[in-house]
């Protein structure tokens, strides 16, 4: 086995790609994740409600690896709209402490013409670290 499938119990199917993949070394490999539901709906079609539930998703992916919010080691963001990030950091600040508390890992942010999913104003991939998996 080179690495295990990570799938949150009660989410929809993946299609086409996973979720998460955890190594053999305990490195957990987060797909980008959206604001969207477990049951891949748009729920929110703020930046602000898509961040808070993309980070959300996040977290139940480590979680599902047997992980916790300290065991991301990276985050990097792709978003559409850099003037409404930029406008909204005193929002973005508290949302993120909300979900991942004051833990900060490296962070990349990148602003990119669009994604596709047409409803998706941001994704974030992560990377962590769960330890030697079995």
């Amino acid at each position: 086995m080179t690495a295990k499938t990570i799938q949150p119990n009660d989410w929809a199917p993946a299609k086409g790609y996973a979720n998460g993949m955890l190594a053999r070394d305990g490195t957990l490999y987060i797909g980008g994740q959206i604001g969207w539901t477990a049951d891949q709906e748009f729920e929110s079609h703020d930046f602000i409600g898509q961040m808070e539930q993309a980070l959300r998703n996040i977290v139940a992916v480590v979680q599902a690896a047997g992980g916790t919010v300290t065991d991301i080691t990276r985050l990097t963001w792709f978003v559409i709209n850099k003037a409404e990030y930029v406008a909204r950091q005193r929002e973005v600040g508290e949302v993120y402490r909300r979900v991942l508390g004051r833990h900060f890992p490296a962070m990349s942010m990148l602003v990119v013409a669009g994604l596709i999913e047409d409803d998706a104003l941001l994704e974030i991939e992560a990377t962590a670290f769960i330890g030697t998996a079995d």
